[in-house]
């Protein structure tokens, strides 16, 4: 499933309260999908790293009563009487866990119970975790912990990631070079020894980087240890392809007049540019350089455009260009 689908699904399981296990590769977006399905609903989260648990921490520490009798505090981790009323507990990295915390997790996720401690009504319950067959920290999840949730496999999907990242500010130079390859958004062979890989999470540290403008001698090993050597080299190559590119100010200037790139990964690159600067002001300009464009680099500078700002169907500009390619958006 792509994350679109995943958070529908999740608002759905979400609604009967039913218990659910994501399963991905390493860096995909899996607590960024529950992080942004808890905002959306107004949910708080509630993050805990079974992976650093010891089976005993879920039930918490005894204390005797003044009666003589021994009680259990649960542990300040869990959702209390003091938290808000509705939230997601998250237990990510659950299968990396070992099996006995594993086993400490039955009732919590069964019977929404440890002990003495319950679960408040209105928190639900998600986990998540790596796969077996990527070869990270896992271990094989008891079948009568699995049988007591539903379980999701999460797939990258570029489309979605890309909606996420205009809204994120990654780059638009990664951006880009992720339109041009891909392939590149993942790429994670789980028999390599490689210590990093192409993955949305190490593409948005890479965004960081690259906004710190560092220094040019430095800039493809600090990509290649984020990205991994095969996706930096790439994408070292597609910058300096961007980097010679006419400004975004002198195709808004001189629309007309401005030079058109004739390599796609140019193409790409400028027009990822250029949709950041959608608005009504600048549409008229956008629209007379597609005007300009190949076919399909056209409808990608006017679907950006959009994307970032869905007034501008309204506009005269953008009539004009979609009468004119009609036969390209039927």
């Amino acid at each position: 499933m792509n994350p679109s689908q995943i958070v529908m699904a999740l608002e759905t399981l979400l609604s009967v309260r039913q218990p659910v296990f994501l399963w991905g590769a390493p860096g995909v977006g899996k607590s960024r999908v529950v992080a942004q399905v808890a905002q959306k609903k107004g949910l708080s989260l509630r993050d805990i790293r079974a992976i650093l648990l010891d089976p005993v921490d879920l039930r918490g520490l005894p204390r005797i009563t003044s009666e003589g009798v021994s009680v259990w505090c649960p542990p300040g981790f869990l959702p209390g009487k003091n938290d808000p009323p509705e939230g997601i507990l998250f237990l990510d990295e659950l299968n990396a866990a070992p099996l006995l915390v594993q086993a400490a997790c039955y009732q919590l996720v069964l019977d929404r119970r440890i002990g003495e401690y319950i679960l408040p009504d209105g928190w639900r319950i998600i986990a998540a975790g790596n796969r077996e067959k990527d070869k990270a920290v896992t271990h094989r999840m008891p079948s009568a912990l699995a049988n007591r949730m539903v379980h999701l496999d999460f797939d990258v999907d570029l489309d979605d990631w890309l909606a996420w990242a205009l809204s994120a500010g990654i780059c638009p130079e990664i951006c880009a070079f992720l339109r041009f390859r891909p392939n590149m958004l993942h790429d994670h062979d789980p028999a390599s020894a490689a210590k990093a890989f192409a993955s949305p999470r190490s593409w948005e540290f890479a965004s960081k980087i690259l906004a710190s403008n560092p220094d040019p001698q430095v800039e493809y090993s600090l990509f290649q240890g984020t990205v991994g050597p095969a996706a930096a080299a790439e994408f070292i190559g597609f910058l300096q392809v961007w980097r010679e590119l006419p400004t975004v100010e002198e195709v808004l200037a001189d629309p007309a007049s401005a030079l058109v790139p004739d390599e796609p990964a140019a193409a790409y690159a400028l027009c990822e540019a250029l949709a950041l600067k959608a608005g009504p002001d600048t549409m008229g300009a956008l629209t007379a350089y597609a005007e300009r464009l190949p076919a399909e680099f056209s409808v990608l500078l006017m679907r950006d455009a959009l994307f970032r700002d869905t007034a501008l169907v309204n506009s005269d500009a953008f009539s004009r260009w979609a009468s004119h390619h009609a036969d390209v958006l039927m």
